[in-house]
């Protein structure tokens, strides 16, 4: 019986090897006949696809560029959907591989540098008010020509924010109106707006038309469809969002503890179905209704009622106990989750609030992202991590949350503030991409005061610049050039003028004195001029204008410029002080003059004072230092329609000046010593330095003070009462122990 065994066992496993063999020696014979054919059919160019490939075939290494719908099918292995082919002709997918390199034109650049042509209106076509905002901000900015052979970049007068099909502002066949744009060319060195696209229920990123080689500025956008240092990517912005100026941001008060009453906060809709609804609906597992508050409602649309769950009635009357406002002011955080698109309203209402962001929304390409470190302002969190959201920003020290807030508003005030700076922001990252060798740093971008008051053109050396000093560890300037603006012949020696040159020559820091000769009457004879220690330069003003006294002269060769009027009375220890100050406040005006604003609630306008109190918001710059980058700045970032007016009324240089410099540093400027008579009273009353006697003279600074916050979109002058004496000053003491002895006795 086990003999019987053992043979049926090895009968067994002989068959099994005599199978084996002949399977196998078929699968081999079979490979090999299907690699001969394949061999065979390569050399007839055919090429048929193999499911048991083993190594992938890989393309060359360097390709030239082709759009992804028009690459041939070198492997016909790679099967294509209908759905695919249908997306082959959506914008979505029409020129995804597009670079700067590969769809942008370099040479319409070179010529007339970074400018920006905006299309004329068409008629019968309706602009929504947020795009005409848009196209106004554009229109005026420095970048704007009205020739398109000058331009650089073009923007569509076509309405193309709203791309959503079931919206009142969609714009209908938008395809063939843009195709038929003489200057598309396929859209190369275009620039599309757009904040809304795709619709109900899946919401795509498709704007509806073929974008060709455009560069998209485009709110929501997912980091799979953005293309990086080609697209920009923008925040999602209101109907109501202020074109100019804006409102400063809620943080008045370093408060320490930088902690608010509220710990995390939210209240927004709830989506029950569709796209955008799980994170939403998972907020009821996190709020705690103390210090972590996140509310939802469902009671929004037509048929909500037809679609609530069993948690909506709760959801709604829980909603309805607090308001936003209140909570937004008084938490510390503010989730940000995702809506139906990537992007929400909360993002900037957060941001303004100083409520540090805490984003889920997972894919966005956070706003100019390119520029932005966003984990110095915001936490960025994952939609899948939601439960430990909570423990994770109870977790970030004190000192790292003041920070974040302190950051949140310098972001809104630099960048997101308004439609204007939202357009120029994306204009400057596409000139930094153009011009690389001069492009911003990311300093620059991050720190104060912000990337658009911060023109690389005059410098590609942060040192420059009188705001990074103390991040390059380098010590303020320490020597000055004297300017005096000249309007009156020199008839004799002992007029203003010539006192005023020696005792500025005088001063120790001085290191060269120009004089910019704005008079009708030839230059005079260098041996009328004073001799002095140090150079003295005679320049004819450009123009014989107001605005010339501002220009950014090659003459001046140290950073700290003292800007003087010819009658101005200042001694050597007036000039010695003012510019010590100046050195521990390089970014702003210090000098003697002061003069303020306030609203007339009357007349509902500006006004302005120049009555002796506590509280000033300018410096004249008829006896003030200031770092010679703000004539640069004033030269370049103002628009000629305010220079102009200046020029006109030979008038208000002083004063918008100022209003330039607060802007950019969102400071006040800072007065030294009282001293009440700064000009020289023996000036004859028909000369032209008379004008501060002419009773039209004060109306007009009126008529400019409104002229100028109308165009900056809000009032940047801050009023300040601080005063800087030297040390001792009027202190009953001994005269030996004072420094600037000289000054009280004028």
């Amino acid at each position: 019986m086990q003999a019987k065994k053992r043979y049926f066992i090895l009968l067994s496993a002989g068959s099994c090897l005599a199978l084996l063999f002949y399977f196998g020696g078929l699968q081999f014979r079979a490979s090999r006949s299907h690699s001969r054919r394949e061999e065979h059919s390569g050399r007839n160019g055919l090429h048929h696809p193999s499911p048991d490939h083993f190594w992938p075939r890989f393309p060359d290494a360097l390709r030239p560029f082709v759009p992804w719908d028009q690459l041939e099918n070198e492997d016909s292995s790679v099967h294509i959907s209908p759905r695919q082919k249908r997306d082959a002709n959506s914008s979505i997918y029409k020129g995804k591989k597009c670079r700067m390199e590969s769809c942008f034109d370099f040479t319409l650049c070179k010529k007339n540098g970074f400018k920006v042509y905006v299309y004329p209106q068409q008629k019968g076509e309706k602009i929504a008010e947020s795009y005409q905002n848009i196209l106004a901000a554009i229109e005026g900015s420095r970048f704007y020509t009205s020739d398109p052979s000058q331009a650089c970049l073009f923007v569509l007068s076509l309405d193309t924010l709203d791309r959503d099909q079931l919206s009142p502002q969609y714009v209908h066949n938008l395809r063939s109106k843009v195709q038929s744009l003489h200057l598309w060319n396929n859209g190369r060195n275009h620039l599309i707006f757009n904040l809304y696209s795709g619709t109900w229920p899946d919401y795509t990123e498709d704007v509806g038309f073929d974008i060709g080689q455009a560069m998209l500025a485009k709110a929501s956008i997912s980091t799979e469809n953005f293309r990086p240092n080609f697209d920009v990517s923008i925040p999602l912005f209101s109907k109501d969002h202020p074109r100019t100026g804006g409102e400063r941001g809620f943080l008045k008060f370093n408060t320490i503890p930088p902690l608010r009453k509220y710990m995390l906060v939210f209240k927004g809709k709830r989506y029950l179905t569709g796209i955008g609804s799980d994170t939403r609906n998972a907020l009821y597992h996190v709020h705690n209704g103390e210090d972590v508050v996140l509310l939802t409602t469902c009671k929004h649309g037509k048929d909500w009622q037809k679609h609530k769950d069993s948690r909506c009635d709760r959801d709604n009357t829980e909603y309805e106990k607090y308001d936003y406002r209140e909570m937004l002011h008084n938490a510390t955080f503010c989730l940000v989750p995702r809506g139906r698109r990537l992007g929400s309203f909360r993002f900037l209402e957060a941001l303004q609030a100083a409520c540090v962001p805490v984003m889920l929304s997972n894919g966005w390409e956070l706003p100019f992202s390119e520029v932005i470190n966003w984990n110095q302002a915001a936490v960025i969190g994952d939609e899948r991590l939601l439960l430990q959201i909570p423990s994770t920003i109870r977790s970030i020290h004190q000192d790292k949350i003041l920070a974040l807030r302190q950051q949140t508003q310098f972001l809104w005030e630099a960048y997101f503030s308004s439609v204007e700076k939202i357009v120029l922001t994306t204009l400057e990252i596409i000139q930094d991409r153009i011009f690389k060798h001069i492009s911003r740093n990311s300093l620059i971008w991050n720190k104060h005061p912000g990337g658009l008051f911060v023109l690389p053109q005059y410098s590609s050396y942060l040192g420059d610049f009188p705001y990074y000093y103390a991040n390059l560890g380098l010590k303020p300037p320490s020597k000055f050039t004297a300017v005096i603006h000249a309007v009156t012949p020199l008839v004799s020696q002992s007029q203003p003028v010539l006192k005023l040159l020696v005792a500025a020559a005088k001063s120790q820091y001085c290191a060269q004195i120009i004089v910019l000769w704005n008079c009708d009457k030839p230059l005079p004879a260098k041996h009328r001029w004073p001799a002095t220690a140090v150079p003295v330069i005679v320049i004819e003003g450009e123009s014989k204008v107001m605005s010339s006294r501002f220009l950014p002269y090659d003459n001046i060769v140290t950073d700290a410029v003292l800007s003087l009027d010819e009658d101005t009375v200042l001694s050597t220890t007036e000039v010695d002080f003012a510019f010590t100050v100046w050195q521990s406040f390089p970014e702003r005006i210090v000098g003697y003059p002061a003069r303020s604003h306030f609203w007339d609630n009357s007349k509902e306008r500006w006004g302005y004072t120049s009555k002796w109190t506590n509280d000033y918001s300018m410096v004249l710059t008829g006896a003030a230092i200031y770092h010679k980058y703000y004539h640069y700045l004033y030269t370049h970032y103002l628009p000629a329609s305010l220079k102009n007016m200046v020029d006109q009324l030979a008038n208000c240089e002083d004063i918008l000046m100022n209003f330039l410099v607060s802007a950019v540093t969102k400071l006040p400027p800072i007065k030294v010593t009282q001293k009440k008579q700064y000009k020289e009273t023996m000036m004859g009353q028909t000369s032209r330095a008379s004008r501060w006697a002419d009773p039209d003279h004060f109306a007009q600074r009126q008529s400019c003070m409104n002229t100028f916050a109308s165009w900056f979109g809000y009032m940047p002058l801050i009023h300040s009462q601080m005063r800087l004496d030297p040390v001792l000053f009027k202190d009953q003491v001994s005269i030996l122990r004072k420094k600037y002895r000289d000054i009280e006795r004028l």
